[in-house]
């Protein structure tokens, strides 16, 4: 029987043949940590009697989930984060470097046939490089920083083949949301998502970091995908060291393969409070929304930029509606200046904040108020996630966004595209 990426990858760690379902102790190629985890982490480290990190080169910290600061007691963590960073010699993306997971790739941390681990659950994003990449707890990630090592249940895989061309006004995230939909919030719980076909590799690596991005929405363990020109194209100007990628073998094992056809595919939103209650975005039509959201780690790259752009360009937003953009990072802020992209965006009524996450965890910048409806390209919606448990989220594509902000309602993007 042969094996699957995701067994591949284990078997070169382990320097022996390794299958699903087995627990394992495997080495880590990079390990990080944000500001919502890596206090207690650091705290952690230190009960463990921790004096120097395994290895300073593999390991990063980043301050994004509240950057800026917005009251004394995170300055404090912030500060800790800072003092630890430089007393083990490690790198800290500070306020405004971006999303940790956005940063991780861009600066090349990993590569096809790692094995990467956050204490943040959407480390699975790096994925879309052939990377095994999955988020752990601050107690796990601590160990990791001090022994270079993690345990692991290697995880069985479902492999999802999509085919068929994405229709003119439906994006990676609208595929995204109809594979969490379908799939159900627990329907790939500890499993590895493994996706290929036509579709995937028409999507550029930004789209395809979407895909992964939400793969821990159905309860996955990781998303993967394989490594194609594409990839390795991208890889040739962030990523320095040699690589192979890693190919499942014909006869892998799957728990099941699922088949999706996308040609008809519509733009879809997930309504609150569930990432999974996802329906056509035709069935939400004309709900009225009060706040419009751009950014995080799904969906505030360079392109989703671009594609609220085109739609926002030579218009106004809503006068009822707060457009907030946040760009994923420092480089992605810079290259969206470049290029105008940001200029559009501002001229038609957008609020910028820090490159960073941003309003998505609800922690300092755009808390809704009670009974509010938030249109956003974050990756959650439950009750809270952006700071009052009162207000509702619905998840959508940039364009789907973009397209609502203008009208002041869920607006098929289409009509703009």
């Amino acid at each position: 029987m042969g094996k699957t990426i995701t067994e591949k990858i284990f078997s070169s760690h382990l320097g022996r043949e390794v299958k699903a379902g087995e627990i394992v102790i495997a080495n880590i190629d990079f390990a990080m940590a944000q500001d919502g985890t890596a206090p207690l982490a650091i705290k952690v480290f230190q009960e463990m009697g921790g004096k120097k990190v395994f290895n300073k080169k593999k390991i990063a910290l980043f301050i994004d989930h509240s950057a800026p600061s917005p009251n004394r007691g995170v300055s404090s963590l912030h500060s800790l984060m800072r003092d630890f960073a430089k007393k083990q010699e490690i790198n800290l993306y500070d306020i405004g470097a971006g999303v940790c997971h956005v940063v991780t790739t861009e600066e090349g941390w990993v590569g096809p046939g790692d094995i990467a681990v956050g204490a943040d659950s959407h480390t699975c994003t790096y994925g879309a490089l052939n990377v095994f990449s999955t988020g752990v707890g601050s107690t796990d990630i601590a160990s990791a920083f001090l022994t270079g090592k993690l345990w692991f249940k290697v995880p069985e895989s479902i492999k999802i083949q999509v085919k068929g061309n994405l229709p003119r006004g439906v994006y990676s995230k609208d595929l995204a949301l109809y594979t969490v939909g379908k799939l159900g919030a627990g329907g790939a719980r500890y499993k590895c998502l493994e996706f290929e076909g036509a579709t995937i590799q028409n999507l550029s690596i930004e789209a395809r970091f979407t895909i992964c991005n939400m793969a821990v929405e159905t309860g996955a363990k990781t998303g993967i995908m394989r490594g194609d020109i594409k990839t390795r194209e991208w890889l040739g100007k962030h990523f320095k060291k040699s690589f192979s990628f890693i190919e499942p073998d014909e006869d892998a094992h799957y728990e099941k393969v699922l088949k999706y056809e996308v040609s008809k595919l519509t733009p879809q939103i997930a309504k609150p409070h569930q990432v999974d209650n996802v329906v056509p975005a035709n069935e939400v039509e004309g709900i009225p929304v009060q706040q419009a959201f751009l950014g995080t780690c799904t969906n505030g790259r360079r392109e989703d930029l671009k594609i609220a752009a085109q739609i926002l360009k030579d218009k106004k937003v809503h006068p009822e509606v707060r457009l907030i953009v946040a760009p994923a990072s420092r480089k992605v802020y810079l290259e969206a200046l470049r290029e105008g992209t940001i200029e559009i965006l501002l001229e038609a009524g957008a609020s910028l904040v820090t490159p960073g996450c941003g309003c998505c965890v609800g922690t300092h910048n755009g808390i809704p108020s009670d009974g509010e409806n938030v249109i956003s390209t974050a990756n959650r919606n439950f009750k809270g996630r952006m700071g009052n448990p009162k207000a509702f989220i619905y998840l959508a594509s940039p364009a789907t966004v973009a397209a609502s902000a203008l009208e002041g309602k869920i607006t098929d993007p289409r009509k703009y595209i």
